[in-house]
């Protein structure tokens, strides 16, 4: 990933949140015949790894050998910036579009599991993660053990251990406090949900650095 200096994303803790908020990931591999494959998976951050798992029905699990290097891109809120938005334009008119982003990428390598023990680990977690906030919240436990047993026949995991994460926050820290003033007014003014959490997110950056 292209990370400059000033759009790079260190902290641990907020990497953590953005990967949590978000929940799933792009995970890609290439199969022995050279054939890139992708598929969009629910994920589980544990420690030095990632836990993921697929219908089995998807053939992309049968092309990850042992081992296989991988991928996992987990893209937060992106939003279009017009150059209409920034107040320097009228000074000089030397402006261009942009995208306002934040992504964080994975390297290392993937695992498949299937072992019903170890899926049964993983979507447990999974659930258990997704559902602790509600007040009521479903369990695993909450369905017959047959009806899950039969459930987990149709899945397969992947166990992803990480290797190296990079993690980029593209929000406009190369402009000026104006122009930063002017996109999150604009983002606001014109954009919708996802709009606004891009504002919401240069707003906190901008916190943050000051």
């Amino acid at each position: 990933m292209y990370v400059p200096r000033f759009n790079a994303l260190d902290d641990r803790e907020e990497i953590v949140r953005l990967v949590a908020a978000v929940g799933v990931a792009q995970l890609v591999t290439v199969s022995a015949d050279g054939r890139p494959e992708a598929t969009l998976l629910p994920l589980l951050w544990d420690d030095d790894r990632l836990v993921f798992h697929m219908a089995r029905g998807n053939q992309h699990w049968r092309a990850i050998p042992p081992g296989a290097a991988a991928l996992a891109v987990v893209t937060g809120p992106d939003a279009y910036v017009s150059p209409a938005w920034y107040p320097s334009k009228a000074e000089h008119g030397r402006v261009v579009p942009t995208w306002n982003y934040s992504a964080i990428h994975f390297t290392g390598r993937a695992e498949v599991h299937e072992d019903p023990g170890w899926l049964l680990g993983a979507v447990t977690r999974l659930t258990d993660a997704h559902e602790r906030p509600r007040a009521d919240p479903w369990g695993v436990g909450d369905a017959p053990r047959q009806y899950i047993d039969k459930q987990l026949r149709a899945i397969v995991g992947v166990e992803f251990r990480i290797e190296q994460v990079e993690a980029k926050a593209k929000l406009s820290q190369n402009r000026d406090a104006a122009d930063v003033a002017g996109v999150i007014a604009g983002l606001r003014r014109e954009g919708g949900p996802r709009e606004h959490q891009v504002a919401d997110d240069m707003e906190a950056r901008r916190t943050a650095d000051a």
